[in-house]
């Protein structure tokens, strides 16, 4: 029988063959989710679209502390993942809305879960004896 690995003495739980293929299976789930919702604005973007299509501007407004530059490269990243879509409408002036695919509405009940969770973060105990 070979010798624990350092890794498998620190977290015995992932000594046994199906344990170690569950927890690759998780972490390579998890990391994939993260690698399309991870950075700073995607999810709050996600919080928006989640009521409906967005215009650019509309966004701008709601996230004013977002770069123009960062908008369009998180809007681009999501478009790429497949979680938006991209309408342009040919008019005068030009109008341009995104709105979630079938991929992106999935993620309603996690935005949702994570606002709610948030609340309870934000008003917990600790934190309004320290205001």
């Amino acid at each position: 029988m070979r010798k624990p690995t350092k890794q498998q003495q620190d977290e015995p739980y992932l000594f046994s063959e199906a344990a170690r293929e569950v927890h690759s299976f998780n972490y390579c789930a998890i990391r994939s989710a993260l690698n399309v919702v991870g950075g700073k604005w995607k999810l709050l973007l996600l919080s928006y679209l989640v009521g409906g299509p967005k215009r650019y501007g509309e966004l701008m407004r709601l996230i004013p502390e977002i770069s123009e530059k960062m908008l369009i490269q998180e809007l681009r990243e999501l478009e790429a993942d497949l979680i938006l879509e991209r309408k342009v409408y040919h008019q005068v002036p030009p109008k341009v809305e995104y709105f979630l695919t079938p991929h992106g509405q999935a993620i309603q009940p996690i935005v949702q879960s994570l606002l709610a969770w948030g609340e309870v973060y934000l008003n917990r105990p600790e934190r309004l004896m320290e205001a």
